[in-house]
């Protein structure tokens, strides 16, 4: 589990992970790393599932709150 919550912090290909991989690391993300992260996570939007959505939504919620 660790690996998951670590490793993507300091990678910029986005890309090879899951949706749900993406969806838990939200808010974790180094700053230099945001602009590609948010953006291979919305360009999946139409693709999650409903839980998946209804999971980074609420995610996206807090990270707006604590900004």
């Amino acid at each position: 589990l660790s690996t998951v919550l670590f490793t993507p912090l300091f990678a910029e290909n986005f890309s090879e992970m899951s949706n749900e991989e993406l969806i838990e690391i939200m808010g974790y993300v180094k700053k230099k790393n945001r602009k590609p992260f948010y953006k291979e996570l919305k360009s999946r939007v139409s693709t999650m599932s409903d839980r998946e959505k209804r999971v980074y939504r609420k995610n996206l919620k807090k990270i707006k709150k604590s900004r």
